[in-house]
């Protein structure tokens, strides 16, 4: 069971971050959060809050920095659009080993660092009804 907390962001694949930053900024009135690079996935992320409080929504922009990044791979594919649907869970391990337990395809078995000081892992579209779905952590 994934016992999810919250939806944590939905992930979108852009080319570049500063060329969709005046349509979430402006357009959409998205507050930037801020930005990093993350190393080992190879991308450098946007993050942006829509809306206050219990109705606020991240919104994860992911850029590739290289050409072998999932995340160009993806867009060469598919082009930029909606990536991955995050959720929020507590004991991200115990989750894991629960969904292997089940049968639930994974991409990742063991917890990887993310964006925003999380811990993160990907479950298989092929067990999700086609949805990438990340799970993540607050490392801390």
């Amino acid at each position: 069971m994934i016992n999810a907390r919250a939806i944590n962001h939905l992930g979108i694949a852009v080319r570049s971050l500063a060329d969709q930053h005046a349509f979430y900024a402006d357009v959409l009135g998205a507050r930037l959060e801020g930005i990093e690079e993350v190393p080992e996935q190879q991308v450098k992320v946007a993050f942006y809050t829509l809306g206050e409080g219990d109705h606020a929504v991240r919104l994860e922009l992911l850029e590739p920095t290289a050409p072998t990044s999932p995340i160009a791979g993806f867009i060469e594919k598919r082009g930029e659009g909606l990536h991955h649907v995050a959720y929020t869970v507590a004991d991200l391990p115990a989750r894991l080993a629960e969904l292997k337990a089940a049968g639930v395809r994974l991409i990742d078995e063991q917890p990887r660092n993310g964006a925003h000081h999380t811990r993160i892992a990907f479950l298989h579209p092929k067990s999700t009804g086609g949805v990438l779905t990340e799970i993540c952590e607050d490392k801390g």
